[in-house]
């Protein structure tokens, strides 16, 4: 056993003997695919703000936010004042609540192609109710998606997350938009939508190349196609999402992550022309859910998209060019390979000279698995695959923190 995966081993046996229970329940012990690693992930008994606190007794700087999920950090005040009064006047109904209202015209008020808006409870429900609503309205039955990029767990959108296409699904590399039109001129009579991201996250925090995003747009509605941006993990990038920062209006929007202020959400919001397909009234695509605008989240949620305004989030992203910058520089301190995407306040780094272009092509997977646990020895989380976000409760002293933290990371790393 190396030293970096002994000394995890020696700080987390709360953490240890907790997965070995779960192991008994749950296939391979897991929880969540994208948050595993070897040994076993902490368990995590508490947070606030900027911290988590581990059954141990360890404190970690949060620096993943739940995959981007908590852009106010943990335990937000207004966020939880919010939910707290929402919980305490009963938790669900058969029936409409006002925070659902206040919910939905934020985001419309934001985000200039949004006229209306569906909720359901999570990103990977938003981007299927995305592809129904595509398939009602043209009778095509394929959806265009990236390469490697990732839409959920809707299996026609694993196909494109596991690089290969499916019964239902067409894949062409993200970034070439010609390779876009060609599917789409081939396959003209067959494509129900084309869903892209405005930057893949799970691939690599990846931003689309200038014009990309408006080129497929064009060709996906030029081929009677629908065109949906995927802005679950964007939305933070500005007021009105990424697609306001590169001119881009899609005919439907997926949201998820921070719109539900830490409880589980999604949204599908578009033009109301589009949308009424799933008029109740018109009885052509009813979507229902138990959970769908559940009050609590709802409330929660208005909370957390209030609360992002245009100075926070330009906040996180200087704090997010800070970080980049200190890892950077720590790394080669020690003589660590260090690289890195950066867009807006999402970061993932990579220990090569240079970035991949997608995760499933990296080369630095035993390396990064050891910085991975090494920051965790010295009180820093992320992702294991090296995806990092700012939060608005950081602070340029926090910052530097976690660069010192990642620092003694790198330090473990080169000597082991």
């Amino acid at each position: 056993m190396d030293d970096i995966t002994r000394t995890y081993i020696d700080r987390t046996p709360g953490s240890a003997a907790r997965a070995e229970r779960a192991a008994a329940l749950f296939p391979g012990g897991d929880f969540r695919a994208a948050a595993w690693h070897r040994p076993y992930p902490l368990t995590i008994a508490g947070a606030a703000g900027p911290w988590l606190h581990d059954v141990d007794g360890h404190d970690y700087l949060d620096l993943l936010g739940n995959y981007t999920a908590l852009v106010h950090g943990n335990a937000h005040p207004a966020v939880v004042e919010a939910a707290t009064a929402a919980v305490a006047a009963g938790t669900c109904w058969a029936a409409a609540n006002d925070h659902m209202v206040e919910l939905a015209e934020l985001l419309v008020d934001r985000v200039a192609s949004v006229e209306q808006v569906r909720f359901c409870n999570s990103g990977t429900e938003a981007t299927m109710h995305a592809a129904m609503v595509a398939r009602e309205l043209t009778g095509r039955r394929t959806v265009l998606m990236a390469r490697y990029g990732y839409h959920g767990s809707y299996d026609d959108y694993e196909a494109g997350n596991l690089g290969h296409p499916g019964p239902r699904t067409a894949l062409a590399p993200f970034g070439d938009a010609a390779a876009f039109e060609a599917v789409l001129a081939e396959r003209d009579d067959e494509i129900a939508c084309v869903i892209l991201e405005p930057v893949m996250g799970s691939s690599g925090v990846v931003p689309a190349p200038p014009g990309f995003l408006a080129r497929v747009a064009e060709a996906a509605r030029a081929a009677g196609a629908l065109f949906v941006l995927d802005e679950v993990i964007t939305f933070r990038l500005a007021a009105g999402g990424a697609q306001a920062l590169v001119g881009v209006e899609p005919d439907l929007t997926t949201f998820g992550k921070l719109i539900g202020g830490g409880f589980p959400v999604g949204a599908l919001g578009g033009r109301a022309d589009v949308l009424a397909v799933t008029d109740p009234a018109r009885g052509r695509l009813p979507l229902s859910g138990t959970f769908n605008a559940n009050p609590v989240t709802m409330a929660a949620g208005a909370a957390a998209v209030r609360e992002l305004t245009g100075d926070r989030i330009a906040a996180i992203d200087r704090w997010c060019g800070r970080l980049a910058d200190g890892l950077s520089k720590a790394a080669a301190d020690h003589g660590v390979p260090f690289s890195c995407r950066r867009a807006g306040s999402l970061l993932n780094v990579f220990l090569s000279p240079e970035p991949p272009a997608t995760v499933a092509e990296r080369t630095d997977g035993d390396l990064m698995a050891a910085f991975h646990l090494a920051c965790l020895a010295h009180g820093l989380f992320f992702a294991p695959r090296g995806l990092l976000a700012t939060s608005t409760v950081l602070s340029d002293e926090l910052v530097d923190d976690a660069v010192d933290r990642a620092a003694r990371a790198f330090a473990s790393v080169a000597a082991d």
